[in-house]
C-alpha cells in the first residue's frame, strides 16, 4: 500500500466538502485514500458520480464494460465492489464468468449485444477508439449520448483502476475479494 487511506477523524473541511460528493457512500479504503488530495478527488467524484448516477447508459450496460475494465487492468478493488452492483442490477454469476472469459463466442450466457459490449471495452483498451462495427452494433441500442457515456465511463474506471493498483487501495473485507479478477 503506497498511500495507506486517511482517517476520517484527520480529514479537514476541504476534505469533508470534496468526499460529501459521494453522500450516501459508506467511508471505504477508495475514498479515504482521495482523500489525501481534496481538490483531485472533488474534481474527479464530480465527474463519476455522473458517470454512476445521472448517466444516460443503462446499469446493466455500465456495470458490464466496468468489469471487463476491472477485469483487464487486474484491479481487484474495482471488481470487488462492482461485482455487487452487477448483481442489484440482474447480472448472473455465469454472466460475470463471460465477462473474465472475453465473451467472445455464441452462447447462451451473454447475447450478441453483450458481447459487443464487452468488445467495446476491449477496442476501446487496445485502440482507444471503437470500430465502426462495434460502433455501429452498439447504435442499435443505445442512443450517441449514451454511447458517449460508455466511452468516457470505459475512460474513467481505466484510470480509477490505474489510481487504485498503483496507490495499493486493499479491499475493506476479505470477503469481498472471494471473485478473482484473473
Amino acid at each position: 500500500m503506497r498511500l495507506r487511506p486517511l482517517p476520517a477523524d484527520q480529514w479537514d473541511e476541504a476534505t469533508q466538502r470534496a468526499l460529501s460528493l459521494m453522500r450516501g457512500a459508506d467511508t471505504n479504503n477508495a475514498l479515504s485514500t482521495l482523500a489525501h488530495h481534496p481538490a483531485l478527488a472533488k474534481a474527479f467524484l464530480r465527474f463519476n458520480v455522473h458517470l454512476l448516477a445521472a448517466s444516460t447508459l443503462p446499469p446493466r450496460i455500465r456495470e458490464l464494460a466496468i468489469l471487463r475494465v476491472a477485469h483487464r487492468r487486474q484491479c481487484a478493488y474495482e471488481w470487488s465492489h462492482h461485482v455487487r452492483m452487477a448483481k442489484d442490477e440482474g447480472i448472473t454469476d455465469d454472466q460475470i464468468a463471460a465477462v473474465q472469459d472475453g465473451a467472445t463466442t455464441d452462447d447462451d450466457v451473454l447475447d450478441a449485444f453483450d458481447r459487443a459490449v464487452i468488445a467495446g471495452v476491449d477496442e476501446l483498451e487496445e485502440n482507444s477508439q471503437l470500430s465502426d462495427r462495434i460502433w455501429a452494433v452498439l447504435g442499435e441500442r443505445l442512443n450517441d449520448q449514451q454511447r458517449m457515456d460508455f466511452v468516457f465511463t470505459v475512460g474513467c474506471y481505466a484510470l480509477l483502476a490505474m489510481a487504485f493498483n498503483t496507490f495499493g487501495v486493499q479491499l475493506e473485507h476479505t470477503a469481498t475479494a472471494a471473485t478473482n479478477v484473473e
